[in-house]
């Protein structure tokens, strides 16, 4: 029985060798970036809540958009369809009360425009925060 090795040229191990490093830089750049942006956000103060979202909209950019209105007032609007509720700043955190659910209390984080609303032991509910989009 007679085995066969395959010879790899000098070039062709050169080129591998490039290639795993290649490799391997881009998967420790992408493990940096995400450092680097889960270090990016920050936790808001109850005054920096109410004047950061006063007059803004808080959205998933698809299923679901709140419009903090002056007075505690919160236009909903979910799945296309829109409702009323209510929000209040409580001991730094974001109180919200949209009816059906039960009101909810979150710690807001942001990064830019960026925001996440946190409470335990759920995972962080991420959105934007923008001007109130126009709204049949």
């Amino acid at each position: 029985m007679r085995i066969v090795t395959a010879q790899v040229s000098e070039p062709m191990m050169r080129m591998s060798r490039r290639l795993t490093m290649l490799i391997a830089s881009i998967a420790l750049i992408g493990i940096g970036t995400n450092a680097i942006a889960a270090d990016a956000f920050r936790r808001l103060k109850g005054r920096e809540i109410a004047s950061r979202f006063t007059g803004m909209e808080l959205t998933d950019e698809v299923h679901w958009a709140y419009v903090f209105e002056r007075g505690g007032r919160l236009k909903i609007f979910s799945m296309g369809r829109p409702g009323t509720g209510s929000w209040k700043v409580e001991k730094d955190e974001l109180c919200l009360d949209r009816p059906p659910d039960e009101p909810r209390c979150y710690e807001v984080w942001t990064a830019g425009r960026n925001v996440q609303l946190r409470y335990e032991p759920a995972l962080p509910e991420e959105a934007i925060l923008q001007k109130p989009q126009k709204r049949q």
